[in-house]
């Protein structure tokens, strides 16, 4: 009798295991990064489901979002260009990678080269580069954009940002 009740909880042991790791399996996780896009264009983002790879936060709206398509068609998401410039400086496919943000003036993807950024805008990880379509007398080039991220000169930092809002 005793053999047979230790068969029987190892069976329910193991089925309540399996059942386990099939939740597991069939549970949407979070996106990171998309394959195949060989013809490097933005590609929609499952809100509240994609990661960003630099600061790991779930991407909630493409308001200023940004995406890196390499070379091989592997493409990464952002939340904010600002991670978008941290997670791209190192990578050995950065000159040939396809840059793209989603603009707050119109509202549609462009290249991100070519965009015009606020230095004061809401963006998601507060570094306040808001990406435009269109140049304004309150705007700079993404080389400048990327060149501050990279000193250090965004909202996140307390002297920059009294400096520009005055805090």
């Amino acid at each position: 009798m005793k053999q047979i009740l230790k068969i029987v909880l190892g069976v329910i042991v193991l089925v309540v295991a399996v059942i386990i790791v099939l939740s597991m399996v069939k549970k949407d996780g979070p996106i990171v990064i998309v394959r195949g896009n060989l013809a490097q264009k933005p590609l929609p983002i499952k809100l509240h489901k994609t990661n960003d790879p630099e600061c790991a936060m779930l991407i909630e709206t493409e308001k200023n979002a940004a995406e890196v398509v390499a070379p091989d068609g592997r493409t990464w998401f952002f939340d904010d260009p600002g991670c978008m410039v941290k997670w791209i400086k190192d990578k050995p496919f950065k000159a040939k990678a396809k840059l793209w943000v989603h603009t707050i003036d119109t509202s549609r993807w462009i290249d991100a080269k070519k965009a015009r950024y606020g230095v004061t805008d809401h963006t998601a990880m507060h570094y306040g580069f808001g990406a435009r379509e269109r140049d304004n007398n309150h705007t700079i080039d993404f080389n400048e954009m990327m060149l501050r991220m990279y000193r250090g000169e965004n909202l996140t930092n307390p002297i920059i940002r009294k400096k520009l809002l005055g805090e």
